[in-house]
């Protein structure tokens, strides 16, 4: 078990590769997570300003068509 944890005298440079391969790869996974949320909110805040503009115009085309119509 030792001479597999020394890596042949090698050990600081192959342990220290993998903890900065894995620290990194946490990195990604944090910043991804936090990009995907902020992309989420900022999709819900345009749907939610769109919202009304497409009632409004809805409400004026109805309004529009009754007064034709009638």
């Amino acid at each position: 078990m030792m001479d597999f944890l020394s890596q042949g005298g090698y050990a600081g440079y192959v342990w220290g590769a993998f903890g900065m391969t894995f620290g990194l790869l946490l990195i990604e996974i944090l910043q991804l997570r936090t990009s995907h949320k902020t992309t989420l909110t900022r999709m819900g805040r345009l749907l939610r300003l769109r919202a009304p503009q497409t009632s409004r115009t809805e409400t004026g085309t109805r309004q529009e068509a009754s007064k034709a119509s009638g």
